[in-house]
């Protein structure tokens, strides 16, 4: 079905769609504002109290060739009625800017769905850009799709007439003429995007203008030309009371690192550097300076380094980066394990090695995190699972820092930080007691154990009688004088290490999502989570002999693990890397274990999670 805004579609032959989940893509080049209109209509949906899951997918090259496959920027928003685990798998619906865009994200849309092109651009030099000899909206093989023309750029310029801007200008506003579209598609609201434009652009008179026209024409044009609307089925349980709003991974990080200093009752310390993905918690952070102080280092080395002096002087401190920075941090890692200071390390990961993609999702920093520092020096070690996960796994995090006296790293990833949920805000009373007891004054050891957690004593320089020295240096047990004979350095190294391991006692048990009696059970960690619950979840549905169960703790892992997976008849592991997760558990429980590995820095499909169980049924 081809359709073109020249005719009109009278209201009678409009058809009605509805459907509990919804799966839209937006993609253009880097410059079209294609992120913006996604967290547009993220918002707007979310404030209609659908369950949203996004993937903000972004060019490697910071500005690549405008109109080629490598400049393809994308936003994908799964929203429905129901609980939503993931940004979606096949596409309903389509917005292609220009020829590179419907190229690359042409292959992900399921039969029947929606495809709306902007057919101003399919011309001889941007259909060459994209590699295209000839126009692909000819092809007959585009049958299979519901395929709506749209001269987009066209009607962005007629709204446009006789304002002050010129073309180039007025085409940078076309990306509110399509998200009009898809609103009206939907059936959605469009207040909230007025709204949002008039606090963006209030000083910036003649740009609120042309965007709010832009706007509305896309809305009479949509009104008038498209030929069905859908809707998303009503939800068959309300959500729990409270004050809801959608963020990112990364920014639930950052709320998360200000609610535990509250509950810490402790001045909260970012030291970091710049790093794709994760600058977006340094940028957060950054403008609460009354509720954080946070450092902007010249360095990776130099950020952890604040960090560990600001936990020495009573601080909840953390410091935030992605794989390359984690590498030089290595060394001050292992001061804070040495010294046993509170840390939290939050990794975004993204694919490597080296620079690697930086924009692109990997979990390759697992082994990073578990063993890559010189010398014995374990520390714990958790992942998020979502992007709302984020903000309770950071709490997480803090908790077990403070109560063990001990650096821990949070493996997030470019998915997860950059992905936004609906998150409802936590009310008082709901989050947890952190606050810590420092030594009242008066002589102290400054390395004798608490007897449950073996945690030492967290001491505030400057409190009489609490004089102490920390360093790199092998420590002597309770004085914590330098002391490097064989006999104590091999009871520390033990000591440390079985303090780690009693952090087991904060884990709770590995939960089985699915089949009672399966055969095959799914184990996940970190960002998979969402992917492999909807493949088990379809399979189940299906009749199928299979369960899944998703890993937050990495080190120690829960202590019935080894029970669970030897009850299973075969393990398969998921994961963005090369087999880390699978290795660690082969190693650890001795038990054969599959893999599923993707490296493209794109989530997993639920049909090729599917796919690779039902192999192995």
């Amino acid at each position: 079905m081809s359709v073109s805004n020249t005719a009109e579609t009278p209201t009678s032959q409009i058809k009605n769609e509805e459907r509990g989940r919804w799966v839209v893509r937006f993609a253009g080049d880097s410059g079209d504002g294609i992120q913006m209109i996604g967290e547009l209509f993220t918002s707007t949906c979310a404030l209609l109290g659908v369950d949203v899951a996004t993937f903000p997918d972004y060019p490697a090259e910071i500005r690549a060739p405008a109109g080629t496959t490598a400049g393809v920027s994308a936003f994908q928003i799964c929203f429905g009625s129901e609980k939503v685990y993931s940004s979606g798998d096949r596409l309903d619906v389509l917005v292609a800017f220009n020829p590179a865009a419907f190229k690359v994200t042409l292959p992900m849309v399921k039969p029947g769905g929606l495809v709306i092109v902007n057919e101003d651009s399919f011309v001889t030099k941007e259909l060459t850009k994209a590699g295209y000899s000839d126009n692909p909206l000819d092809k007959p093989e585009l049958e299979q799709y519901r395929i709506v023309k749209i001269g987009i750029t066209t009607i962005t310029r007629e709204a446009l007439t006789g304002t002050a801007l010129g073309a180039k200008q007025a085409d940078r506003c076309k990306n509110f003429c399509a998200l009009a579209f898809v609103l009206n598609l939907f059936n959605l609201p469009t207040q909230h995007t007025e709204q949002w434009l008039k606090r963006k652009f209030k000083s910036k008179a003649d740009v609120l203008e042309a965007n709010i026209k832009t706007f509305e024409a896309g809305g009479k044009v949509a009104a008038s030309t498209l030929p069905l609307h859908y809707r998303v089925k009503a939800a068959s349980s309300q959500r729990k009371p409270g004050i809801y709003r959608h963020l990112t991974g990364n920014t639930a990080v950052a709320l998360g690192l200000l609610a535990a200093a509250q509950c810490a009752k402790r001045r909260l310390f970012l030291g970091s550097y710049p790093i794709t993905p994760a600058s977006d918690i340094l940028h957060y952070l950054g403008a609460h300076r009354k509720q954080a102080t946070v450092f902007q280092a010249e360095d990776e080395i130099a950020a952890i380094g604040a960090s560990i002096g600001a936990s020495y002087g009573g601080c909840l401190a953390a410091t935030s980066t992605s794989g390359p920075g984690f590498s030089l941090k290595s060394e001050f890692i292992n001061l804070a394990v040495m010294s046993e200071l509170p840390l939290v390390i939050i990794d975004v990961q993204r694919a490597g090695p080296s620079t690697g993609i930086p924009t692109k999702l990997e979990q390759s920093d697992l082994f990073q995190a578990l063993f890559g520092r010189h010398g014995d020096s374990p520390l714990p070690v958790l992942a998020a699972t979502s992007p709302r996960d984020c903000f309770d796994m950071t709490i997480e995090a803090a908790k077990i820092a403070l109560r063990y006296m001990t650096p821990v790293v949070l493996l997030t990833d470019g998915y997860l930080g950059n992905g936004a949920q609906v998150f409802r805000v936590p009310e008082k009373g709901e989050l947890p007691d952190l606050s810590h007891t420092f030594v009242p004054e008066g002589e102290f050891q400054p390395y004798l154990r608490e007897e449950g957690t073996l945690a030492r004593p967290w001491a505030i320089p400057g409190t009489p009688g609490h004089e102490h020295r920390l360093g790199g240096l092998e420590k002597e047990e309770d004085t914590g004088r330098p002391n490097q004979t064989p006999a104590n350095h091999e009871k520390m190294v033990h000591l440390r290490a079985e303090k780690i391991e009693r952090v087991v006692q904060d884990v709770p048990a590995v939960e089985v999502f699915g089949h009672p009696k399966a055969d095959l059970l799914v184990v996940g960690w970190g960002s998979t989570y969402g992917g492999i619950r909807e493949a088990v979840e379809t399979l189940v549905a299906q009749g199928r002999s299979v369960a899944c169960a998703h890993l937050r703790y990495l080190n120690p892992l829960p202590a019935n693990l080894g029970e669970v997976l030897k009850r299973y008849r075969k393990v398969l592991v998921p994961e963005y890397n090369m087999g880390q997760m699978a290795y660690h558990l082969r190693a650890k429980y001795l038990v054969d274990v599959a893999t599923l590995s993707k490296v493209q820095g794109l989530p997993f499909t639920v049909d090729e999670l599917c796919a690779k169980i039902t192999s192995l049924l």
